[in-house]
């Protein structure tokens, strides 16, 4: 990881503690603020651990932009959880073969940058 890279990450995850730390929920009550800042503290420890041993300049590229997209929905949303993609799982797909694989390519090109680093549910 370059210098500037290594930055770049940092000051994001700084950016993540300093939005949870102010955080306020929608609803306004108190209880839902503390959820959804300890959400946020989390979810952004969980993901920066899980990719902190990417060495591939790529990837840690599309990790940060998933980390900006994700800062950048939260706040305008005013909602700190991923947004839900609406796609039907598997809904056009028979079960074996060839139309199996092909509908599994097109969800993972149909997933949103945003939503990189969560599994299939």
């Amino acid at each position: 990881m370059t210098a500037s890279t290594r930055k770049t990450v940092l000051s994001l995850y700084m950016r993540v503690f300093r939005i949870a730390r102010t955080w306020q929920a929608q609803s306004g009550v108190t209880s839902d603020t503390e959820t959804e800042r300890k959400y946020i503290l989390q979810e952004a420890r969980s993901l920066f651990r899980q990719n902190q041993q990417l060495s591939d300049e790529g990837s840690i590229k599309s990790c940060i932009e998933e980390c900006e997209a994700r800062i950048e929905i939260g706040l305008h949303y005013r909602n700190p959880y991923p947004r839900a993609t609406y796609l039907p799982p598997m809904g056009l797909a028979t079960q074996k073969g060839r139309k199996l694989r092909a509908q599994q390519r097109l969800r993972k090109q149909a997933k949103p940058v945003y939503l990189q680093s969560h599994d299939e549910t």
